[in-house]
């Protein structure tokens, strides 16, 4: 660890993950029996994610036992309880979902024993242990998922062929999980398909009771929601398929065809699909290739993400934009499993080596991994430089991009420079609002 560390800011704990989960979910409220304090955090956590703010009953409103000393040392159960029979008269939810903190976590209060007296009301009580020694954020978001899929979803003997569920996007530490999620929603919608995502603003919690009918199981991460899709096909016998977030149009493209090879779709449908968008795509990047050649707008570029956004993103830039990959900066925590699983979204690059990757955490450090890789100028009449170079990051990576004399856009969480409504980055149409705001960047600054 450096002397200067510098973490990104996270509500880095399964409790954090849970309630980001919980309180995005439409209907669904929660109760955290934790010590006052955590909704506060709740709430810088879900800012820092695009202004992405506290929605309904989350963040300062967000129901909590508030345990205090004499809680902690005789048990809460009576006070969680208590909480629960207030909240299900003042909160409009359909779904209850109890969380621990840390402190009630290690103590054991039984959350059941405090649900079982609040049954029977119309409002359907889950609970779930999501103390911070269980994990991050994104494995709070995985918990939530497992719990809701093998304890809220019906189990179902009838497959609808045309259904598939989508998920792998961490509400908030995914800036654009919306957004995304619209995108792909509609990608799918061209094979025929109809798409739970869960968390897209037209669903309810319908499609989550009713998600065991799916045919498949698509996880757009190659490490978060791995656990929830495990348990998925335990439970309701779904398979799962693990694929890139497709962010542009080749990625899109070999998005498509991957779910129609899965689900034994005919390869016309997804070459109809395929062309269509194609089409359209084109036309309004024709529009201004002139200005871009004109103007040689091709970059280096630099890539901060996490493991979700990370080779996507990264991708995008170089086989659909022609961009110069030089570093790409993973910034979650990972085991070497998971790392490996990041590392093989980073082979075979079509038409330009592969970038360097590394795994840090330390926003620090990310200058020193940049420049330590760079031959030194030794005055030489010509210097191979990475230059124009451009930086994609969090909100912390400003800086870096002011040091290295680079351009610059926000992609990545924590974002605190913009705000984050139903933009969203992966499909074709994803593809064109990215190069949207990297010409921005490029000449509107």
């Amino acid at each position: 660890m450096s002397q200067n560390y510098v973490e990104r800011p996270r509500f880095s704990c399964a409790l954090g993950g849970a309630l980001e989960t919980i309180t995005s979910l439409p209907g669904v409220a929660p109760v955290i029996h934790a010590a006052s304090g955590c909704g506060g955090n709740l709430f810088g956590a879900q800012q820092a994610g695009g202004l992405y703010g506290a929605g309904y009953c989350g963040g300062l409103s967000m129901p909590s036992s508030n345990v205090a000393e004499n809680e902690i040392i005789f048990g809460g159960v009576e006070r969680l309880t208590e909480q629960i029979e207030s909240t299900l008269e003042l909160v409009d939810a359909r779904l209850l979902f109890i969380v621990t903190g840390c402190m009630t976590d290690i103590i054991g209060d039984d959350l059941r024993a405090a649900i079982n007296p609040c049954l029977g009301r119309g409002t359907d009580i889950l609970a779930l242990h999501t103390g911070g020694f269980r994990g991050n954020s994104y494995k709070g978001y995985d918990l939530t998922l497992q719990t809701l899929f093998t304890e809220y979803t019906v189990k179902t003997v009838r497959t609808q062929a045309d259904l598939v569920n989508v998920w792998g996007l961490a509400p908030a530490h995914d800036p654009f999980f919306r957004g995304d999620l619209e995108n792909v929603k509609h990608l799918l919608a061209l094979l025929g398909l109809r798409a739970n995502t869960f968390f897209t603003y037209d669903e309810t919690l319908s499609n989550l009771k009713n998600a065991g009918a799916a045919r498949l199981n698509i996880v757009l991460s190659p490490v978060n929601g791995l656990g929830a899709a495990a348990a998925f096909q335990e439970k309701h016998g779904v398979p799962a398929i693990v694929v890139d977030l497709p962010i542009g149009a080749g990625a899109a493209e070999r998005f498509l065809y991957t779910i129609a090879a899965a689900l034994g779709l005919e390869k016309k449908i997804a070459a109809k699909a395929v062309g269509a968008e194609k089409d359209r795509y084109y036309r309004y990047i024709e529009r201004v290739s002139d200005s871009y050649t004109d103007m040689d707008l091709q970059q280096y570029f630099l890539t901060v993400a996490n493991s979700t956004y990370a080779a996507p993103l990264t991708r995008c830039l170089a086989e659909d934009f022609g961009w110069l990959p030089e570093l790409t900066v993973v910034t979650d925590l990972l085991d070497e499993d998971e790392q490996e699983k990041v590392r093989a979204g980073f082979r075979d690059f079509r038409f330009t080596p592969a970038p360097r990757l590394v795994f840090e955490t330390d926003a620090s450090q990310i200058q020193r991994h940049f420049t330590g890789a760079q031959r030194p100028y030794r005055q030489e009449r010509y210097y191979d430089a990475p230059a124009p170079l451009f930086v994609l990051g969090s909100s912390q990576e400003a800086e870096l991009a002011t040091r290295l004399g680079a351009k610059y856009l926000s992609v990545s969480y924590p974002l605190n420079d913009r705000a984050v409504l139903s933009c969203g980055y992966a499909g074709f149409r994803g593809g064109l609002r990215l190069f949207e705001d990297l010409l921005y960047a490029l000449i509107g600054r």
